[in-house]
């Protein structure tokens, strides 16, 4: 369960603090740990079929990583900042509780491989502040970029695209 917590409030949890954002949102909101944990529960119970459910785990996946940036872009600019900030902001929401999860869990974070990931958190942050500089509708803006950032996740996983790997080769 702490796990599940930490995958699904931690990149929430790093933005608050690095904003300033008091009390912290699970804090204000304990409900959000009840729904985490009856997550976890059923994701426990659906284990032995993962293998089968892989694929609407990166269906759901792909909408929690485009929605969770949304909330980071959307509590930094409710808080007054820029949308260099809200940017950073929405990345850090959509993917740190995953680097925390992979880390606690011993493995290499999935956005230090090569797989399209944080670029995709990005590409939405950036896509829905630019719906916001346009001044459409809020919900517009919020089904653009939900739609847009779910589309290129999939299409990411889909055929594979993965960012370039540089490579220093003392021998040239």
């Amino acid at each position: 369960m702490l796990i599940a917590c930490v995958t699904a409030l931690g990149g929430g949890s790093v933005r608050d603090v690095l904003l300033g954002h008091y009390p912290l949102t699970w804090v204000k909101h304990p409900e959000y740990l009840v729904l985490t944990t009856a997550a976890a529960m059923l994701t426990v119970f659906l284990a032995r079929w993962m293998r089968h459910l892989r694929s609407m785990f990166l269906v759901l996946d792909a909408v929690g990583l485009v929605a969770f940036t949304l909330i980071g872009c959307m509590t930094a600019l409710e808080m007054g900042h820029g949308m260099l900030v809200a940017s950073v902001s929405g990345v850090i929401t959509g993917v740190f509780g995953g680097i925390l999860r992979d880390i606690f869990c011993n493995d290499i974070p999935l956005i230090f491989r090569r797989e399209l990931y944080a670029s995709v958190s990005f590409a939405a942050a950036w896509c829905y502040l630019l719906c916001v500089y346009l001044a459409l509708p809020s919900e517009q803006a919020v089904l653009i970029t939900l739609f847009g950032g779910f589309l290129l996740r999939l299409l990411a996983i889909r055929f594979h695209w993965e960012m370039p790997k540089f490579v220093y080769n003392d021998e040239v």
